[in-house]
């Protein structure tokens, strides 16, 4: 009689191997591989495992042996199987791939799976697969702007300190206008989402004025004073300075953070500030909205409450402006600025080198 060979587990396999047999997360046929090298290392021959399992002798041999011949990471692995041959060669897949990264289609401005298809001589899925493997997706296109401001890294350092290293005894502020929201009524009523079907809105509506939100975020604390009026002139931002002046207690120096919009740097603003020494300026590089955090908190505004919102007059869109700050004031969560102005800078001048040499992107 044949005797299979004896499996004899050390204290670890046999409690790594135990282990593995209990988890219900693991692949089945994992699961029962390991439970074949728990019964040999039992004493059980391959017939008697096949028969417990209800699986072949063949399958409780091979697992076995493959076992005795790597350890627990043999069970983990699958042999290479026999498979139809590839159809594809490596110089079509690297034609593919020049193709769609030096060359356009004649009548459009980027490649689709059909047009590739169609130009390469190949299927959809094809192209589709070479494309996935080689982390290719023309279809996207990413937005970019690089400051020309040349004061550019001097204002960066200066408002990241202010978001890592912010002073004692002083407020950081992140203000800017949200302006010209519309006050939009749509002209039919929408439906509701149910299951199988998501809401409705028509794509045309009725234009009932505009708003314009003043709002400064608190960075540390991520508390909004905000204020509304029709216009953004100067005004405006001076009636703001003021709110924001009798808010804060008296004794707390007050830094902003704001953009370069002609208002923030009128003349009669320029005054006001000189009248109240404990507001001081800090301006972001030219094109460099992405700076201010309070951007951010309109961006949500935005996406949360106003992007769906019906409004009838512009009273009911400041009463939902309003409504939205006073519940998030409720529970304040301030926006965690990691990035140091060191990395931004090293980024910077690599898109600024890659934009001057496109060839060696």
């Amino acid at each position: 009689m044949r005797v299979a060979a004896l499996v004899v587990l050390d204290p670890e396999q046999k409690t790594a191997l135990e282990r593995m047999a209990r988890q219900r997360s693991l692949p089945s046929r994992l699961v029962e591989r390991v439970r074949i090298v728990l019964l040999a290392a039992e004493g059980l021959e391959n017939q008697q495992i096949a028969e417990r399992m209800r699986i072949t002798g063949e399958k409780a041999a091979r697992w076995r042996m493959r076992f005795l011949g790597g350890g627990i990471a043999a069970l983990q692995k699958d042999a290479p199987r026999a498979g139809k041959p590839r159809s594809i060669t490596d110089q079509a897949v690297k034609k593919v791939v020049n193709r769609t990264l030096h060359e356009k289609p004649a009548n459009a401005t980027h490649w689709s799976t059909r047009t590739m298809a169609l130009a390469a001589g190949i299927s959809e899925a094809s192209v589709r697969r070479i494309w996935r493997a080689h982390g290719l997706k023309p279809h996207r296109v990413r937005t970019f702007k690089l400051s020309r401001d040349p004061e550019f890294a001097e204002k960066l350092e200066d408002i990241v300190g202010l978001y890592l290293n912010p002073p004692e005894h002083a407020i950081v502020l992140c203000a800017d206008e949200k302006s010209q929201i519309q006050a939009l009524d749509r002209t039919q009523p929408g439906l509701p989402m149910k299951k199988g079907r998501a809401g409705t809105m028509t794509h045309d509506y009725k234009r009932n004025g505009t708003a314009t939100l003043f709002a400064a975020l608190d960075a540390l604390e991520g508390e909004v004073i905000s204020m509304c009026d029709d216009r953004h002139r100067h005004q405006e931002w001076l009636k703001f300075l003021r709110v924001i002046d009798d808010i804060i207690p008296p004794h707390k120096q007050i830094h902003m953070i704001v953009d370069n919009y002609a208002t923030h740097k009128h003349p009669k603003v320029q005054r006001w500030l000189q009248r109240h020494p404990r507001f001081h300026m800090h301006f972001t590089p030219t094109g460099c909205s992405w700076l201010n955090m309070v951007e951010r908190f309109f961006r949500d505004l935005t996406e949360n409450r106003l992007r769906r919102g019906v409004f009838r007059s512009v009273e009911e869109l400041i009463t939902a402006i309003f409504d939205y700050i006073d519940r998030h004031n409720e529970k304040p969560k301030p926006f965690i600025w990691t990035a140091k102005a060191a990395d931004i800078l090293e980024k910077v001048k690599r898109a600024r080198n890659t934009l001057h040499n496109p060839q060696s992107a």
